[in-house]
């Protein structure tokens, strides 16, 4: 198999031939057909998740076809199409699995982070973890609901049942949660970069109500919020746009530091919240329901080999929507 592969987080990934992996017991190999860059690869590979199993194959928005099943695996099939996200694995008798909360598990695995992920032409996947798409829809164009699909699903369960939402760095997850919050009848209030009009532009095509910079205020308060963006002033940005009695949601793995910020802004049991991993039925909810709301990704492929080059671009906004790798 063929791979790119960090050796150490600020260097670039290296392509790399190894032994084709083979599946152990409860666990299926998957022949890659597309994985979308998230930026949570790169937290990956610029350090800001520390202790990553080293080396690592990044990549957690992978689709594919299983070609091997371990002993074990009966509810999958040779040939048939999965998607496999982010979190990969849990314990399954910690507090948290035993609560019906294993997002939360005290000893998980992470796709591409701490177990090999889909920057390659095939990876080894625990069975559980994995789930079936059908064959409706291409591959590049499911990769990305396999994280920012599902992350923003999660986070917009937390956000509320409100009219008016926010969303606060219009990258991968936003363009999806843009378009099912516009089919759930909502109002979508899309806030980026400021200056950046081909990101407000873009927001607006898909039906933001209102589309400018993360420094301004929107025309009207709002129901909620969701905080995409890595960015840690934006909580108290968030909080002023919001009405009294509702709730900010940070939906990153990594966050740059909050800045101080006056309790007024958060009174009147305004909240702040975060999003961590998400669960299977979080998956097979939002998968199920995206053909449905007919999600249309908006992508940018990359060959396998230029996987640095995808990363580079996302760190720097170049594109709309999501980056996906094809091997």
């Amino acid at each position: 198999m063929f791979a790119m592969q960090l050796s150490k987080p600020h260097t670039p990934l290296e392509w790399v031939e190894l032994p084709d992996p083979h599946p152990g017991p409860g666990q299926i190999r998957v022949k890659v057909g597309a994985c979308g860059v998230c930026r949570t690869d790169l937290h990956v590979v610029d350090g800001d998740l520390t202790h990553p199993t080293l080396p690592i194959i990044p990549g957690h928005e992978i689709v594919g076809r299983i070609d091997e099943l371990g002993d074990g695996v009966t509810d999958l099939s040779i040939g048939q199409r999965v998607g496999i996200p982010w979190l990969g694995h849990t314990c399954g008798h910690c507090l948290y699995c035993d609560e019906g909360k294993e997002n939360l598990c005290d000893h998980p695995l992470f796709t591409g982070y701490t177990r090999n992920g889909g920057y390659a032409t095939m990876t080894v996947a625990d069975a559980r973890y994995a789930f079936p798409l059908g064959e409706e829809g291409d591959d590049v164009s499911l990769a990305p609901l396999l994280c920012a699909g599902l992350i923003g699903w999660r986070s917009l369960s937390h956000a509320g049942n409100g009219k008016k939402i926010g969303l606060y760095g219009f990258g991968a997850a936003a363009h999806i949660i843009a378009q099912v919050l516009r089919w759930q009848g909502r109002e979508v209030y899309a806030f980026t970069t400021p200056g950046d009009t081909e990101k407000q532009a873009f927001a607006r095509s898909l039906g933001a109500v209102w589309a400018g910079g993360s420094d301004e205020m929107p025309p009207d308060l709002l129901d909620g919020a969701i905080i995409f963006a890595a960015v840690g002033s934006l909580v108290p940005a968030a909080l002023k746009a919001i009405r009294k009695g509702c709730r900010v949601v940070c939906a990153g793995i990594h966050m740059s530091e909050i800045p101080a910020f006056s309790y007024d802004i958060l009174w009147e049991e305004r909240e702040i919240v975060s999003i961590a991993n998400l669960t299977r039925q979080d998956g097979l909810d939002f998968l199920s329901l995206a053909p449905k709301i007919g999600i249309k990704t908006k992508t940018t492929s990359y060959p396998l080999s230029k996987a640095n080059e995808a990363l580079d671009d996302l760190r720097h906004g170049r594109f709309d929507g999501a980056a996906v790798l094809v091997p």
